[in-house]
């Protein structure tokens, strides 16, 4: 895609720091008249802030899986030499896309909105779970707009965030508001037509399948996450509950031979 295209999309609801910085790098030039990103060496470095918010999720116990995922693709993208020798070795989808370059540009820009819509809702459902660990007394709203100027991550819908907090203070999850309820689903075809389509051709899409992983498992009544627990009581006696009575744990003697002593009972 050309510097046109971000051009356009910073004219819509993806309207954003970092989509402007592309439409202007993309058009760039070097003093030979040459597009100068085309030359540069593709291996991201990273100064530690995404990695910082990873390990702050994973304490907390929070799935915020797009900024982890970006992050391993930059540590993915430092792996130059290696990357080098796979790709003589390593074999993926050879035919090319054959389809309508103006649709699948369209298809892309609703996966990209719907997945920043998902990153962001992860983003204040990391935020409402330090809130509740480090008894903070935060102003979500008011964290929206402090984005909106100066900062890499503002966005147009940073407005829309602090609405739907000023509707309901209490909402969990930006993705059970009307706005952003909306906007994912009239995005969604399109954002499974190019995750679907990026496997089928081999290319690389981290962040949008996580996104869109994230959401299917986030509307899910059910998980299989039983299975796990079940795992876990089998080699660990980590004990699960019961959907008839949440909150009790029990553990059970899957063998005959382990024993009734759960991993509850000691410390060590």
């Amino acid at each position: 895609m050309n510097s046109q295209v971000f051009t356009k999309w910073n004219k819509s609801e993806l309207d954003s720091f970092l989509i402007e910085i592309t439409a202007n790098i993309l058009k760039y030039k070097d003093e030979s008249g040459e597009y100068l990103v085309e030359k540069i060496r593709d291996t991201a470095g990273q100064k530690g802030t995404g990695k910082w918010t990873a390990i702050s999720s994973l304490e907390l116990g929070t799935p915020v899986t797009l900024i982890g995922e970006s992050v391993f693709a930059r540590c993915l993208s430092s792996l130059k030499d290696d990357r080098q020798l796979a790709s003589k070795i390593l074999e993926g989808p050879t035919h090319k896309f054959t389809g309508n370059q103006d649709e699948v540009v369209e298809h892309i820009r609703k996966a990209l909105y719907a997945s920043k819509i998902v990153s962001y809702a992860q983003g204040f459902m990391l935020l409402r779970e330090a809130a509740k660990e480090y008894n903070w007394n935060l102003n979500y709203g008011g964290i929206a707009l402090m984005w909106r100027g100066g900062c890499i991550i503002r966005s147009v819908f940073l407005g829309n965030i602090k609405t739907a907090f000023d509707k309901d203070p209490t909402l969990t999850n930006l993705l059970l508001d009307d706005f952003f309820k909306t906007a994912i689903h009239s995005c969604q075809e399109s954002w499974r037509e190019v995750v679907a389509s990026a496997v089928k051709l081999g290319v690389p899409v981290p962040a949008f399948s996580a996104a869109l992983s994230f959401y299917d498992g986030f509307r899910r009544e059910k998980l299989p996450a039983n299975l796990i627990q079940a795992q876990r009581d089998y080699f660990g006696a980590h004990t699960y509950e019961l959907l008839s009575e949440p909150g009790k744990f029990v553990h059970t003697n899957w063998t005959g031979k382990g024993g009734e002593i759960s991993s509850t009972a000691y410390n060590a």
